[in-house]
């Protein structure tokens, strides 16, 4: 789903690991045919994020980022945030937000140059 310039997608279900890969690779292709200048990377549907996972979503970040946009990772799950926490999976480096609307905020910030971390 596009908003104006920026990508929404949602991702959802039990992911396994083939599957994983093969949405980095979709989302990564996406994001240059389309010229988006952001991503959203929506996860509150996601009740279980392992290492591999949230491995895999800090790459799609970075390669979001190498391709010339901006990303964020919204709706991140109190248990989950619990679960990456507990097993060390380093994430302070992704931009996160609540829900899309503050994403979508924060993603507008981005594109700004705008690098504070207060809520908009």
């Amino acid at each position: 789903m596009r908003i104006g310039d920026t990508l929404l997608v949602a991702l959802q279900g039990d992911l396994d690991d083939t599957t994983v890969i093969r949405i980095e690779d979709q989302l990564t292709r996406e994001i240059a045919r389309s010229g988006a200048t952001g991503m959203l990377i929506d996860v509150s549907r996601l009740s279980v994020v392992d290492s591999f996972i949230a491995r895999v979503l800090a790459r799609i970040v970075a390669m979001v980022r190498l391709l010339g946009a901006q990303a964020a990772v919204v709706g991140i799950q109190p248990a989950v945030a619990i679960t990456l926490v507990e097993l060390g999976v380093p994430m302070g480096h992704l931009d996160t937000a609540l829900n899309a609307e503050q994403g979508l905020a924060l993603l507008e910030r981005l594109r700004r140059g705008d690098t504070g971390t207060g809520r908009p």
